[in-house]
């Protein structure tokens, strides 16, 4: 297998070349990539080390390393530009088209005032955040009148990651509710869940990715037991079709397409800014 070396480098936290240069790398298959992220490089002096990273790697390797750049300073860029690598700007692939679209200059990230807009997405996001680990697992069901979404689901299908991921990324309030042996086998929606009926969104997943995920956290007895993973799978998903609870199978899918599918079929607002 072919290994290559990857850097994410940028003059802020690195989160975009991340996203986009890994959307791009799994395009390819049957290659081993050692992906680095250099983050926060908006002075001269970094940008000289991280040139250095570059020549030492493309030495080491025998080729030039891939790097994705989001750096937007003139002379940062200049300097990591010139170094030894295989260079992919993502800015440079998407601002002067979008300059000539709009008409306007970019400005730089770190010159770009801070307005209103942005800090009331800020706080949503860590409110958010707060209600998520608030009502964690089934936790204070008091709170549910205050939810947007409620997730359901057996054990490890999801449902924890799902909903911090939506408050972080989109300050929207998801709290989850573990469907335990009881609602399993009863007739009707549990009692603290049934009045949100339509806020509530259920996550399943395979059975074998189900049983694997238990596995690596309880090997033995009866939690992760291929009859017991099977039996819980078939009566949640028995439970949602009953009631008409819209859900989705998680075992293909990241949490950001499980996040951006769920948004897409409730409608929920995305509060938060995301670029």
């Amino acid at each position: 297998m072919v290994r290559r070396t990857v850097y994410f480098v940028s003059d802020l936290t690195g989160v975009t070349a991340e996203q986009l240069g890994n959307s791009l790398l799994a395009q390819f298959e049957g290659i081993d990539i050692k992906a680095v992220t250099l983050p926060f490089v908006d002075t001269a002096e970094k940008a000289r080390k991280v040139a250095e990273i570059i020549d030492r790697t493309a030495e080491n390797d025998g080729r030039p390393p891939i790097v994705f750049s989001t750096l937007f300073i003139p002379e940062v860029r200049a300097i990591v530009h010139g170094s030894n690598g295989v260079m992919l700007d993502l800015f440079d692939a998407f601002l002067d088209p979008l300059e000539r679209a709009l008409g306007k200059k970019s400005l730089p990230t770190h010159k770009r005032p801070h307005d209103i807009s942005e800090s009331r997405s800020y706080n949503y996001r860590i409110r958010a955040m707060d209600f998520a680990l608030a009502t964690d697992d089934g936790r204070n069901e008091r709170l549910y009148s205050q939810a947007e979404l409620i997730l359901l689901g057996v054990s490890r299908s999801g449902k924890t990651p799902t909903c911090l991921y939506l408050a972080l990324q989109y300050g929207v309030f998801a709290a989850n509710y573990p469907l335990d042996d009881d609602d399993l086998e009863a007739e009707a929606l549990p009692g603290a869940i049934a009045p949100y009926r339509d806020k509530l969104y259920g996550l399943t997943i395979s059975p074998e990715r189900l049983r694997a995920i238990r596995a690596e956290r309880r090997p033995t007895g009866r939690y992760s037991s291929p009859q017991r993973v099977a039996y819980e799978l078939r009566a949640a998903e028995a439970l949602f079709r009953r009631f008409g609870i819209p859900y989705i199978d998680a075992t293909h899918s990241s949490i950001e397409e499980i996040a951006s599918t769920i948004l897409s079929e409730t409608g929920l607002e995305r509060r938060a800014r995301t670029y």
